[in-house]
Protein backbone atom coordinates (compact mmCIF):
# COMPACT_ATOMS: atom_id res chain seq x y z
CA UNK A 1 0.00 0.00 0.00
CA UNK A 2 1.41 3.67 -0.82
CA UNK A 3 0.80 6.08 1.70
CA UNK A 4 -0.67 9.76 1.05
CA UNK A 5 3.01 10.81 1.96
CA UNK A 6 5.10 8.99 -0.45
CA UNK A 7 2.00 10.80 -3.22
CA UNK A 8 3.25 14.07 -1.83
CA UNK A 9 6.92 13.92 -1.59
CA UNK A 10 6.87 12.48 -5.06
CA UNK A 11 4.31 15.22 -6.41
CA UNK A 12 6.82 17.90 -4.72
CA UNK A 13 9.90 16.12 -6.36
CA UNK A 14 8.08 16.17 -9.99
CA UNK A 15 6.27 19.87 -9.61
CA UNK A 16 8.03 21.80 -7.09
CA UNK A 17 5.35 22.11 -4.94
CA UNK A 18 2.61 20.17 -2.70
CA UNK A 19 -0.28 19.09 -4.08
CA UNK A 20 -3.77 19.91 -2.88
CA UNK A 21 -5.47 16.67 -2.44
CA UNK A 22 -4.19 13.37 -2.85
CA UNK A 23 -6.69 10.46 -4.38
CA UNK A 24 -6.95 6.69 -3.40
CA UNK A 25 -8.75 4.54 -6.25
CA UNK A 26 -9.01 0.51 -5.90
CA UNK A 27 -8.91 -2.10 -8.60
CA UNK A 28 -11.39 -4.14 -8.23
CA UNK A 29 -12.55 -7.94 -8.46
CA UNK A 30 -15.83 -10.10 -9.08
CA UNK A 31 -16.98 -12.44 -6.99
CA UNK A 32 -19.29 -14.27 -9.62
CA UNK A 33 -21.11 -13.11 -12.65
CA UNK A 34 -18.94 -13.21 -15.79
CA UNK A 35 -20.49 -12.65 -19.26
CA UNK A 36 -23.50 -11.19 -17.66
CA UNK A 37 -23.21 -7.62 -17.85
CA UNK A 38 -23.48 -7.12 -21.11
CA UNK A 39 -26.73 -9.21 -21.48
CA UNK A 40 -28.45 -6.82 -18.66
CA UNK A 41 -27.75 -8.99 -15.80
CA UNK A 42 -25.59 -9.07 -12.01
CA UNK A 43 -22.45 -8.71 -11.19
CA UNK A 44 -20.97 -8.97 -7.99
CA UNK A 45 -17.69 -7.14 -7.51
CA UNK A 46 -15.95 -5.44 -4.55
CA UNK A 47 -12.58 -2.97 -4.51
CA UNK A 48 -9.61 -4.14 -3.23
CA UNK A 49 -6.27 -2.85 -1.65
CA UNK A 50 -4.24 -2.29 -4.48
CA UNK A 51 -5.15 0.96 -5.93
CA UNK A 52 -3.86 3.88 -8.10
CA UNK A 53 -3.21 6.59 -6.40
CA UNK A 54 -3.01 10.51 -8.05
CA UNK A 55 -1.91 13.88 -6.47
CA UNK A 56 -3.49 16.89 -7.66
CA UNK A 57 -3.10 20.38 -7.65
CA UNK A 58 -4.34 23.72 -9.39
CA UNK A 59 -2.42 25.73 -11.93
CA UNK A 60 -3.11 29.47 -12.50
CA UNK A 61 -2.97 28.90 -16.59
CA UNK A 62 -4.85 26.16 -18.71
CA UNK A 63 -1.69 23.80 -18.97
CA UNK A 64 -2.26 20.03 -17.64
CA UNK A 65 1.13 18.49 -16.87
CA UNK A 66 0.99 14.91 -16.07
CA UNK A 67 3.58 12.53 -14.91
CA UNK A 68 3.35 8.73 -14.47
CA UNK A 69 5.47 6.94 -12.09
CA UNK A 70 4.88 3.43 -13.26
CA UNK A 71 6.49 4.79 -17.25
CA UNK A 72 8.80 7.44 -15.60
CA UNK A 73 6.75 9.42 -18.12
CA UNK A 74 6.05 13.23 -18.19
CA UNK A 75 3.30 14.75 -20.37
CA UNK A 76 2.20 18.05 -21.33
CA UNK A 77 -0.76 19.35 -22.94
CA UNK A 78 -3.19 22.85 -22.97
CA UNK A 79 -7.01 22.34 -21.94
CA UNK A 80 -7.73 23.67 -25.53
CA UNK A 81 -6.22 20.93 -27.13
CA UNK A 82 -7.08 17.95 -25.51
CA UNK A 83 -7.48 15.14 -27.98
CA UNK A 84 -6.38 11.11 -27.93
CA UNK A 85 -3.08 11.12 -28.00
CA UNK A 86 -0.45 8.40 -29.43
CA UNK A 87 1.57 7.75 -25.78
CA UNK A 88 -1.24 5.91 -24.48
CA UNK A 89 -1.52 6.29 -20.67
CA UNK A 90 -2.01 10.17 -21.18
CA UNK A 91 -5.83 9.09 -22.55
CA UNK A 92 -7.38 7.69 -19.35
CA UNK A 93 -6.69 10.81 -17.45
CA UNK A 94 -7.54 13.25 -21.39
CA UNK A 95 -10.55 11.23 -21.79
CA UNK A 96 -11.84 11.61 -18.33
CA UNK A 97 -11.23 15.87 -19.11
CA UNK A 98 -12.63 15.76 -22.38
CA UNK A 99 -16.13 14.21 -20.20
CA UNK A 100 -16.33 16.75 -17.78
CA UNK A 101 -15.81 19.65 -20.53
CA UNK A 102 -18.48 18.17 -22.46
CA UNK A 103 -20.66 18.23 -19.14
CA UNK A 104 -19.61 22.15 -18.74
CA UNK A 105 -17.52 21.57 -15.82
CA UNK A 106 -15.08 24.54 -15.66
CA UNK A 107 -12.07 23.05 -15.59
CA UNK A 108 -8.39 25.05 -15.01
CA UNK A 109 -5.03 23.94 -15.49
CA UNK A 110 -3.35 21.14 -12.96
CA UNK A 111 -0.51 18.90 -12.25
CA UNK A 112 -1.43 15.60 -11.18
CA UNK A 113 1.19 12.69 -10.30
CA UNK A 114 0.11 9.23 -11.07
CA UNK A 115 1.41 6.25 -8.92
CA UNK A 116 -0.18 2.88 -7.90
CA UNK A 117 0.37 -1.00 -6.55
CA UNK A 118 -2.39 -2.51 -8.89
CA UNK A 119 -0.76 -5.13 -10.71
CA UNK A 120 -1.06 -4.50 -14.50
CA UNK A 121 -2.24 -7.18 -17.11
CA UNK A 122 -3.79 -8.95 -14.01
CA UNK A 123 -7.59 -8.25 -15.23
CA UNK A 124 -7.99 -6.30 -12.32
CA UNK A 125 -9.29 -3.41 -13.66
CA UNK A 126 -6.27 -0.67 -12.95
CA UNK A 127 -7.13 1.49 -16.15
CA UNK A 128 -10.78 1.66 -14.53
CA UNK A 129 -9.50 2.66 -10.95
CA UNK A 130 -6.99 5.45 -12.89
CA UNK A 131 -10.28 7.79 -14.81
CA UNK A 132 -12.07 7.02 -11.26
CA UNK A 133 -8.97 8.30 -9.38
CA UNK A 134 -8.77 11.06 -11.99
CA UNK A 135 -12.59 12.01 -12.07
CA UNK A 136 -12.92 11.96 -8.32
CA UNK A 137 -9.67 13.96 -7.49
CA UNK A 138 -10.78 16.77 -10.05
CA UNK A 139 -14.11 16.81 -8.73
CA UNK A 140 -12.66 17.61 -5.35
CA UNK A 141 -10.60 19.84 -6.88
CA UNK A 142 -12.61 22.33 -8.86
CA UNK A 143 -15.50 21.73 -6.54
CA UNK A 144 -17.69 20.43 -9.57
CA UNK A 145 -20.04 18.72 -7.00
CA UNK A 146 -20.37 15.30 -9.50
CA UNK A 147 -22.32 12.57 -7.53
CA UNK A 148 -20.13 9.37 -7.11
CA UNK A 149 -22.33 7.34 -10.08
CA UNK A 150 -21.36 9.99 -12.19
CA UNK A 151 -17.94 9.73 -11.75
CA UNK A 152 -18.28 6.12 -12.73
CA UNK A 153 -20.30 6.69 -15.86
CA UNK A 154 -17.59 9.26 -17.02
CA UNK A 155 -14.61 6.67 -16.23
CA UNK A 156 -16.71 4.65 -18.62
CA UNK A 157 -17.15 6.82 -21.23
CA UNK A 158 -13.33 8.02 -21.26
CA UNK A 159 -12.59 4.38 -21.62
CA UNK A 160 -14.81 3.81 -24.58
CA UNK A 161 -13.67 7.33 -26.11
CA UNK A 162 -10.11 7.62 -25.56
CA UNK A 163 -8.86 4.48 -24.68
CA UNK A 164 -10.75 2.40 -27.57
CA UNK A 165 -12.44 -0.40 -25.08
CA UNK A 166 -16.20 -0.43 -25.15
CA UNK A 167 -16.04 -1.95 -21.56
CA UNK A 168 -18.94 -2.00 -19.41
CA UNK A 169 -19.83 -0.23 -16.61
CA UNK A 170 -18.93 -2.72 -13.65
CA UNK A 171 -15.12 -1.99 -13.24
CA UNK A 172 -15.99 1.93 -12.55
CA UNK A 173 -19.07 1.01 -10.64
CA UNK A 174 -17.00 -1.24 -8.49
CA UNK A 175 -13.94 1.36 -8.12
CA UNK A 176 -16.08 4.08 -7.07
CA UNK A 177 -19.01 2.21 -4.98
CA UNK A 178 -17.25 -0.08 -3.03
CA UNK A 179 -17.00 -0.28 0.86
CA UNK A 180 -15.22 -2.67 3.20
CA UNK A 181 -16.52 -5.76 3.93
CA UNK A 182 -19.06 -5.65 1.40
CA UNK A 183 -19.77 -7.18 -2.57
CA UNK A 184 -21.81 -4.86 -4.64
CA UNK A 185 -24.74 -6.75 -6.12
CA UNK A 186 -24.84 -4.46 -9.48
CA UNK A 187 -27.86 -4.60 -11.86
CA UNK A 188 -26.43 -3.89 -14.99
CA UNK A 189 -29.86 -2.95 -16.81
CA UNK A 190 -30.50 -0.04 -14.51
CA UNK A 191 -26.99 0.66 -12.33
CA UNK A 192 -29.68 -0.04 -9.06
CA UNK A 193 -27.68 -1.86 -6.84
CA UNK A 194 -27.19 -3.06 -3.12
CA UNK A 195 -24.28 -4.22 -0.47
CA UNK A 196 -24.26 -7.75 0.79
CA UNK A 197 -21.92 -8.81 3.73
CA UNK A 198 -18.59 -10.65 2.83
CA UNK A 199 -17.72 -11.82 6.17
CA UNK A 200 -14.61 -14.33 5.27
CA UNK A 201 -13.83 -15.08 9.07
CA UNK A 202 -10.80 -18.05 8.71
CA UNK A 203 -11.06 -17.40 5.20
CA UNK A 204 -9.26 -15.15 2.21
CA UNK A 205 -9.83 -14.17 -1.17
CA UNK A 206 -6.65 -15.34 -3.14
CA UNK A 207 -5.66 -14.56 -7.14
CA UNK A 208 -3.87 -16.85 -9.19
CA UNK A 209 -2.51 -14.93 -11.84
CA UNK A 210 -2.03 -17.40 -14.75
CA UNK A 211 0.16 -15.08 -16.72
CA UNK A 212 -0.65 -15.77 -19.93
CA UNK A 213 -2.61 -13.95 -22.23
CA UNK A 214 -4.56 -14.74 -25.44
CA UNK A 215 -5.00 -13.36 -28.54
CA UNK A 216 -8.32 -15.51 -28.76
CA UNK A 217 -9.80 -12.86 -26.01
CA UNK A 218 -11.47 -10.13 -28.52
CA UNK A 219 -13.03 -11.73 -31.15
CA UNK A 220 -14.14 -14.62 -29.00
CA UNK A 221 -15.98 -11.66 -26.98
CA UNK A 222 -17.46 -10.54 -29.90
CA UNK A 223 -18.70 -13.76 -31.28
CA UNK A 224 -20.34 -14.46 -27.68
CA UNK A 225 -21.97 -11.19 -27.61
CA UNK A 226 -23.54 -12.02 -31.04
CA UNK A 227 -24.82 -15.57 -29.59
CA UNK A 228 -26.69 -13.65 -26.72
CA UNK A 229 -28.18 -11.35 -29.31
CA UNK A 230 -29.39 -13.68 -31.44
CA UNK A 231 -30.67 -16.32 -28.78
CA UNK A 232 -32.84 -12.69 -27.65
CA UNK A 233 -33.92 -12.40 -31.48
CA UNK A 234 -35.22 -15.87 -31.96
CA UNK A 235 -37.61 -16.27 -28.25
CA UNK A 236 -38.31 -12.31 -29.42
CA UNK A 237 -40.26 -13.75 -32.60
CA UNK A 238 -43.03 -16.05 -29.84
CA UNK A 239 -42.21 -13.30 -27.00
CA UNK A 240 -41.54 -9.78 -28.38
CA UNK A 241 -41.44 -8.20 -24.70
CA UNK A 242 -38.46 -9.44 -24.26
CA UNK A 243 -35.29 -7.04 -24.24
CA UNK A 244 -32.33 -9.25 -22.92
CA UNK A 245 -31.61 -12.63 -21.96
CA UNK A 246 -31.88 -11.00 -18.42
CA UNK A 247 -35.87 -11.48 -19.92
CA UNK A 248 -35.06 -15.22 -21.00
CA UNK A 249 -36.26 -18.51 -19.08
CA UNK A 250 -34.51 -21.72 -19.38
CA UNK A 251 -38.09 -22.80 -20.80
CA UNK A 252 -37.92 -20.43 -23.43
CA UNK A 253 -34.73 -21.28 -24.52
CA UNK A 254 -35.18 -24.78 -24.71
CA UNK A 255 -38.58 -24.01 -26.95
CA UNK A 256 -37.46 -21.61 -29.22
CA UNK A 257 -33.35 -21.37 -29.67
CA UNK A 258 -32.43 -24.84 -29.04
CA UNK A 259 -34.21 -26.72 -31.91
CA UNK A 260 -32.57 -23.94 -34.15
CA UNK A 261 -29.14 -23.67 -32.67
CA UNK A 262 -27.68 -25.28 -30.20
CA UNK A 263 -24.84 -24.03 -29.91
CA UNK A 264 -26.85 -20.19 -29.08
CA UNK A 265 -28.88 -22.07 -27.15
CA UNK A 266 -25.53 -23.35 -25.14
CA UNK A 267 -24.47 -19.92 -24.72
CA UNK A 268 -27.28 -18.15 -23.78
CA UNK A 269 -28.11 -20.84 -21.50
CA UNK A 270 -25.16 -20.52 -19.25
CA UNK A 271 -26.06 -16.28 -18.54
CA UNK A 272 -29.18 -17.27 -17.79
CA UNK A 273 -27.70 -19.75 -15.03
CA UNK A 274 -25.05 -17.21 -14.50
CA UNK A 275 -27.44 -15.16 -13.02
CA UNK A 276 -28.98 -17.72 -11.06
CA UNK A 277 -25.73 -18.46 -9.59
CA UNK A 278 -25.18 -15.14 -8.59
CA UNK A 279 -28.28 -14.71 -6.73
CA UNK A 280 -28.06 -18.10 -4.82
CA UNK A 281 -24.45 -16.71 -3.60
CA UNK A 282 -25.98 -13.63 -2.66
CA UNK A 283 -28.64 -15.48 -0.42
CA UNK A 284 -25.48 -17.53 0.80
CA UNK A 285 -23.44 -14.07 1.71
CA UNK A 286 -27.03 -13.38 3.21
CA UNK A 287 -26.51 -16.01 5.65
CA UNK A 288 -22.72 -16.41 6.07
CA UNK A 289 -22.85 -19.53 4.14
CA UNK A 290 -19.86 -19.29 2.15
CA UNK A 291 -19.24 -23.13 1.20
CA UNK A 292 -21.99 -22.51 -0.50
CA UNK A 293 -20.94 -19.34 -2.13
CA UNK A 294 -17.86 -21.36 -3.60
CA UNK A 295 -19.65 -24.37 -4.69
CA UNK A 296 -21.56 -21.69 -7.29
CA UNK A 297 -18.07 -20.60 -7.72
CA UNK A 298 -17.16 -23.73 -8.90
CA UNK A 299 -20.27 -24.21 -11.10
CA UNK A 300 -19.75 -20.86 -12.75
CA UNK A 301 -16.14 -21.76 -13.88
CA UNK A 302 -17.50 -25.27 -15.24
CA UNK A 303 -20.13 -23.06 -16.97
CA UNK A 304 -17.59 -20.72 -18.22
CA UNK A 305 -15.16 -23.37 -19.54
CA UNK A 306 -17.51 -26.18 -20.57
CA UNK A 307 -20.29 -24.09 -22.34
CA UNK A 308 -18.96 -20.42 -22.52
CA UNK A 309 -15.90 -21.67 -24.17
CA UNK A 310 -13.60 -18.97 -22.61
CA UNK A 311 -11.35 -20.32 -20.77
CA UNK A 312 -7.92 -21.95 -21.17
CA UNK A 313 -5.90 -24.99 -20.30
CA UNK A 314 -4.01 -23.28 -17.82
CA UNK A 315 -7.02 -21.44 -16.13
CA UNK A 316 -9.14 -24.79 -15.86
CA UNK A 317 -5.61 -26.51 -14.17
CA UNK A 318 -5.33 -24.31 -12.15
CA UNK A 319 -9.62 -24.51 -10.68
CA UNK A 320 -9.08 -28.25 -11.03
CA UNK A 321 -5.72 -28.95 -9.26
CA UNK A 322 -7.11 -26.39 -6.11
CA UNK A 323 -10.60 -28.67 -6.18
CA UNK A 324 -8.36 -31.30 -4.44
CA UNK A 325 -7.61 -29.22 -1.00
CA UNK A 326 -10.49 -29.39 1.51
CA UNK A 327 -9.24 -25.72 2.47
CA UNK A 328 -10.36 -24.39 -0.76
CA UNK A 329 -13.81 -23.71 -0.94
CA UNK A 330 -14.02 -22.11 -3.79
CA UNK A 331 -12.65 -21.38 -7.32
CA UNK A 332 -12.67 -19.70 -10.85
CA UNK A 333 -11.46 -17.95 -13.64
CA UNK A 334 -12.45 -14.06 -13.55
CA UNK A 335 -12.37 -12.37 -15.99
CA UNK A 336 -13.30 -12.60 -19.87
CA UNK A 337 -10.89 -15.10 -20.23
CA UNK A 338 -8.02 -16.74 -21.62
CA UNK A 339 -6.12 -15.91 -19.65
CA UNK A 340 -6.06 -13.37 -16.51
CA UNK A 341 -6.16 -14.87 -12.67
CA UNK A 342 -8.24 -17.48 -11.40
CA UNK A 343 -10.39 -16.17 -7.95
CA UNK A 344 -9.97 -18.70 -4.99
CA UNK A 345 -11.87 -18.68 -1.74
CA UNK A 346 -8.73 -20.46 0.55
CA UNK A 347 -8.33 -21.11 4.48
CA UNK A 348 -6.25 -17.79 5.63
CA UNK A 349 -3.65 -20.02 6.87
CA UNK A 350 -3.05 -22.95 3.84
CA UNK A 351 -2.64 -19.43 1.51
CA UNK A 352 1.20 -19.59 1.25
CA UNK A 353 1.21 -23.40 1.07
CA UNK A 354 -1.08 -24.11 -1.64
CA UNK A 355 1.11 -21.49 -3.98
CA UNK A 356 4.47 -23.59 -2.69
CA UNK A 357 3.08 -26.53 -3.86
CA UNK A 358 0.91 -25.03 -6.86
CA UNK A 359 3.79 -22.92 -8.64
CA UNK A 360 6.41 -25.43 -9.50
CA UNK A 361 3.98 -27.99 -10.91
CA UNK A 362 2.31 -25.32 -12.56
CA UNK A 363 5.70 -23.74 -14.65
CA UNK A 364 6.69 -27.79 -15.45
CA UNK A 365 3.34 -28.14 -16.71
CA UNK A 366 3.31 -24.64 -18.97
CA UNK A 367 6.51 -23.03 -18.71
CA UNK A 368 5.10 -20.13 -16.96
CA UNK A 369 5.56 -18.19 -14.09
CA UNK A 370 2.89 -18.23 -11.72
CA UNK A 371 2.01 -15.11 -9.65
CA UNK A 372 0.08 -15.24 -6.53
CA UNK A 373 -2.15 -12.07 -5.36
CA UNK A 374 -3.33 -11.54 -1.84
CA UNK A 375 -6.41 -9.23 -1.71
CA UNK A 376 -8.34 -7.57 0.67
CA UNK A 377 -11.87 -6.30 0.23
CA UNK A 378 -11.94 -2.50 0.39
CA UNK A 379 -13.81 0.79 -0.10
CA UNK A 380 -14.41 2.84 -3.33
CA UNK A 381 -11.98 5.54 -4.13
CA UNK A 382 -11.37 7.89 -0.77
CA UNK A 383 -9.82 11.71 -0.26
CA UNK A 384 -6.73 10.62 1.56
Amino acid sequence: MISKQQIEEKYTTVFGYAPTHVVRSPGRINIIGEHTDYNEGFVLPTAIDKAIYVGVGKRDDNIIRLYAEDFAAYFEIPLTEIQPVEQGWPNYVLGVVDQLQSRGANLKGFDMYIDGDVPLGAGLSSSAALECAVGFALNVLFDLEIERVDIAKIGQLAEHTYAGVKCGIMDQFASVMSKADHVVKLDCRDLSFSYKPLELDDYAILLLNTNVKHSLASSAYNDRRASCEEGVRLVQQQFPEVKSLRDVTLDMLETHVKPVDLDVYTKCRFVVEENERLNKACDALEQGDLETVGQQMFCAHEGLSAAYEVSCPELDFLVDYVKSFPEVIGARMMGGGFGGCTINLVKKSFQDLLVERLAPIYEKQFNLELTAIKVIPSNGTELL
